[in-house]
């Protein structure tokens, strides 16, 4: 069984913002498969879906992102999933806007969403998308700035990286990640 999780924050004020785009990749999966969210549990919204003969769990957390590994760690318990049929995908600081990157381990890189799920688990080695959001301009916080919707100009860049995520998604349910990191890197 392997399990996804895009990291966000719930409710209608965060919707389409630069820190939910690991649930905007999310929705477009749910939407190219036809499958939606159906299970309330978990501190999160999931689902368990089959492709070919495999078990897909999806995940959008519903603890806000500090708190990710509240709802992550629960879900992996329960269905038993181990960290190296983890993948999660969050906005990246470090990378421009558009630019997508994947690996097989890493620390947090400042991520709260990230730090909460890697001490939940007791673990860095899982596999993750990074979705490049770019840094604030100066004078703007942080906080403001991941909280703030995407502009006109940056838009095409964000849905380009969306799909090609999704893309590597949907390529992970076959393929082992390593080859998946080589194809989408």
């Amino acid at each position: 069984m392997k399990c996804i999780v895009g990291l966000g924050n719930p409710g209608r004020k965060y919707r389409k913002t630069r820190h939910n785009i690991g649930f905007m990749v999310i929705d477009e999966l749910l939407k190219r498969q036809n499958w939606s969210l159906n299970k309330t549990k978990f501190n999160g919204k999931y689902s368990i879906e089959f492709f070919n003969q495999d078990k897909i769990v999806l995940l959008q957390p519903q603890t806000f992102m500090n708190l990710s590994g509240d709802s992550v760690k629960p879900l992996m318990d329960f269905y038993q999933i181990s960290p190296e049929n983890l993948l999660v995908i969050y906005d990246d600081l470090d990378l421009p806007t558009g630019k997508i990157r994947l690996r097989k381990t890493g620390g947090h890189g400042g991520h709260n969403g990230m730090r909460s799920i890697i001490q939940s688990l007791g673990t860095k080695d899982f596999n993750r998308i990074r979705i490049g959001i770019d840094r604030a301009e100066v004078g703007t916080t942080v906080t403001d700035y991941v909280l703030s919707r995407f502009n006109k100009k940056e838009l095409a860049e964000v849905e380009e990286s969306i799909q090609r995520a999704t893309d590597a998604c949907e390529s992970w349910f076959s393929k082992p990640f390593q080859e998946v990191m080589n194809e989408y890197n």
